[in-house]
């Protein structure tokens, strides 16, 4: 008889590992190796035994120390562990509906099929102002769901008739049966195909909605849009998507924003950024000028000697910040405009002030003519 391998080294983890780790290893090896997924092949299904036999051992806190202690020797003269036959015999309680559950849908153990299901979410896209971004808007969203049938009241029966139970499953949706596996004779569930897992049977059904008894209808719902949300985010409202099934939870309803553009307005995050035009002479001399902002126009002074690109920051003048009393802040860039169509008295003008003018008066100019002084 060919010498046993390890069985941390055949679930592939090591002797610290958690149980939550050990669990994870062999549902990936039990999904790798299953005879369901290997029909015919000698090799998969001694893998298979091998990795359940590993499992069965390191799953259990006691028979793990024994493990730990003993090697396979800790099992071979108990019978409790399979009768001589070593911890691969088929004499362990296998919890197939949790393990086989979770990888095959029910295979072996309880089928979930049966069970309530949630519902699918829904979900639809809205456009909303740069200004109502900022500060929140409330909106009706009007979107299709499935409803229960007006005309059945969502029973599905024609209206004076009633859904009859079932009597191949007595009303519960699920049959059970026996089937042979690896692990010997176990009892499986699944759904009943007399009333297609629902329990009921409709035997005059109602013609609106066909005996489904949810029909497609337009559902308004208010939405609060929160002030602070930004371009390409998502709302979630919790139950408003589609219906569940045999009791399950309603999906949800996702919205996802789209905000317009400003005209005047860009922003990153909670802080807004604005390009303000100034003339040559506030630049120069200085001045005090109205910005926009989300709030309205406020005044801002200009120094004297104020140069193109300048920043200037409005704290609390940008964006709320999600779900947070703080806001960000708005910067006003300005930017220096050069006069054209000049008529020909403003010309001399500033023909005579470029005259009496002297290089100390334009430090840029003269940092510039310096360094090409030096250079050339």
């Amino acid at each position: 008889m060919a010498e046993k391998r390890d069985y941390y080294e055949v679930l592939g983890v090591t002797k610290s590992a958690s149980e939550e780790e050990i669990k994870k290893a062999y549902r990936k090896a039990a999904h790798k190796y299953h005879p369901d997924k290997n029909q015919n092949d000698a090799t998969a299904e001694a893998k298979f035994k091998e990795v359940n036999e590993a499992y069965q051992v390191l799953s259990d806190a006691q028979k793990k120390s024994a493990y730990d202690n003993l090697g396979h020797a800790a099992f071979d003269q108990q019978a409790g562990y399979g009768g001589g036959g070593g911890a691969g015999g088929y004499g362990f309680d296998v919890d197939l509906g949790d393990i086989f559950g979770d990888i095959f849908g029910g295979f072996g153990g309880r089928s979930k099929r049966g069970g309530p299901r949630k519902g699918q979410d829904i979900e639809v896209q809205i456009r909303i102002d740069f200004k109502e971004a900022a500060f929140g808007v409330k909106r009706d969203i009007t979107f299709r769901r499935n409803e229960n049938c007006s005309t059945c009241s969502g029973s599905g029966a024609k209206p004076g008739t009633s859904a009859e139970t079932c009597k191949k499953c007595n009303g519960s949706g699920q049959i059970r049966f026996q089937q042979q596996s690896i692990f010997g004779q176990v009892t499986s569930v699944k759904d009943c195909d007399a009333c297609n897992g629902k329990g009921k049977i409709i035997k005059e059904a109602c013609k609106d909605c066909g005996g489904k008894g949810k029909q497609m209808k337009n559902v308004t719902v208010p939405v609060n849009i929160p002030a602070g949300i930004d371009d390409n985010q998502a709302i979630s409202m919790s139950g408003e998507g589609m219906p569940g099934e045999k009791g399950g939870p309603a999906g949800d309803l996702i919205i996802h924003i789209q905000v317009n553009p400003h005209p005047l307005f860009r922003r990153n995050g909670p802080d807004v950024y604005c390009d303000v035009p100034i003339t040559f002479v506030q630049a120069t001399l200085g001045a005090e000028i109205e910005v926009p902002t989300i709030d309205g126009k406020v005044k801002i002074s200009i120094p004297e000697g104020t140069q193109t690109g300048r920043k200037f920051r409005l704290t609390d003048k940008g964006i709320p910040v999600l779900h947070r009393k703080a806001r960000g802040s708005q910067y006003v860039t300005v930017n220096i405009e050069i006069p054209t169509k000049l008529s020909k008295e403003q010309k001399e003008i500033l023909k005579r002030f470029d005259e009496k003018s002297t290089p100390d008066i334009y430090q840029q100019a003269k940092n510039f003519f310096e360094k090409m002084k030096k250079l050339f």
